[in-house]
């Protein structure tokens, strides 16, 4: 009865990796959390600075994204996968070793981010492309949606923990939690097995970088089904870089900056899980195209809270009402685009759409977060939140004005 009721658990090698993913998830909420208390509260770093440190965790998606989408094409996922958890496990060791060696510098931290990006990457393009060879195609959205609550859980659940257990072992030790949560994973992971065995479709082909970087451009850029959602992303993700980094800084000033960010910033993630929960009957319901436009103007809405909130018990409540907002619109959202982009996608393209679509709107980060921490550094914390309000009002518009409002799911 159970397996018929979850079709997802008739599918054992999809169940490991969501297991898998779900571990890691838990212990990404302690580094999320750590990183920039070391920087904000330990090295006492500008909020410029604290904006650089952010992007250097996106960064290399811009630089190496379109030649990891080519090579993840090439390769089967699963090696792929479980190699990146290893070695984002050893490089995140860095930082609690330097720690007890009295080592822990910003410039480290600049440089274990760097890192730990790089290896992202790679995981990111794989991560999103395996679920098809998983699951069969009609449960691809609630494959997704799954992990999104998953992923949701451990931020609702693990970020408000994060800040118990920093308090008690301190942010170096805390991350070192996370590092032993990817080698669980890869563990995990080694023992998934695929409804059809992995082929690296292509690969005993002459290789055309040049042409399969255009191939995965084009897709993702001239294809009337991805170019408006791909454009607007772009500019989502400059506001949401932007607005990260001064909330960030912000909320770090409070009396008790640390507690209320971990409060505030799980229920970013009660409100995803919620929204995950919500996603299949959501994306049924009001279909793609304007369930997804729904979603991108909650963003703006969620964060008007900020700029009206203060370091007050009724400010941390604005706050939390505030995330709660914006996670549910990421639980929703979240799902239907991924099934949405995986199902039009061919299989050859699957890697280069991932990494091309992850890479170039991490690169948008990259330009918003060290702009938002020169904004609130030289203008001011408030003037530079209503200004990623903004942007998040002209990317809402720009998708509602597309005709991207009539996309819905292949037949």
């Amino acid at each position: 009865m159970g397996r018929r009721r979850y079709p997802l658990l008739e599918h054992p090698g999809y169940v490991r990796f969501w297991t898998a993913d779900a571990v890691s998830m838990a212990g990404s909420a302690f580094t999320a959390l750590a990183v920039p208390i070391i920087a904000k509260l330990t090295l006492h770093v500008s909020t410029t600075e604290l904006g650089i440190l952010r992007a250097a965790a996106w960064l290399p998606y811009p630089l190496l994204g379109l030649l990891v989408g080519v090579y993840v094409d090439r390769h089967r996922r699963r090696p792929l996968l479980i190699g990146s958890d290893f070695a984002r496990a050893a490089v995140l060791g860095i930082l609690p070793l330097a720690a007890a060696l009295d080592a822990l510098t910003y410039p480290l931290l600049v440089c274990v981010t760097l890192a730990f990006g790089s290896l992202s990457i790679v995981y990111d393009a794989a991560h999103q492309s395996f679920p098809p060879v998983l699951v069969p195609k009609p449960l691809l959205t609630a494959a997704y949606a799954r992990l999104e609550q998953s992923a949701a859980v451990a931020q609702s659940a693990g970020t408000p923990l994060a800040g118990v257990i920093i308090g008690i072992i301190g942010a170096p030790l805390a991350i070192l939690l996370d590092a032993i949560s990817y080698l669980v994973s890869a563990v995990l992971l080694s023992t998934v097995r695929t409804l059809e065995p992995e082929v690296a479709l292509g690969k005993d082909q002459p290789r055309h970088l040049r042409r399969e970087i255009r191939e995965g451009l084009n897709w993702v850029y001239r294809n009337p089904a991805f170019g408006p959602v791909t454009l607007t992303s772009h500019l989502w993700f400059i506001g949401q870089g932007l607005l990260t980094t001064v909330y960030l800084a912000y909320v770090l000033g409070f009396d008790h900056g640390a507690v209320v960010l971990g409060i505030t910033l799980g229920f970013t993630g009660i409100g995803s899980v919620l929204g995950a929960g919500a996603s299949s009957w959501y994306g049924r319901r009001f279909g793609v195209g304007p369930g997804i436009i729904v979603c991108r103007w909650l963003s703006p809405l969620a964060y008007l809270t900020v700029p009206l909130a203060g370091d007050s018990l009724g400010g941390t409540a604005l706050l939390c009402a505030g995330q709660l907002l914006f996670g549910i619109s990421l639980g929703l959202d979240g799902p239907i685009e991924m099934a949405y982009r995986q199902s039009i996608t061919p299989s050859g393209l699957l890697g280069r759409m991932n990494a091309t679509t992850r890479s170039l709107n991490r690169a948008m980060i990259v330009i918003g977060a060290p702009l938002g921490g020169v904004l609130a550094d030289h203008y001011g914390i408030h003037l530079a939140l209503w200004t990623g309000v903004a942007i998040m009002v002209v990317q809402a518009l720009w998708l509602n004005l597309s005709r991207f409002r009539h996309a819905r799911l292949p037949d």
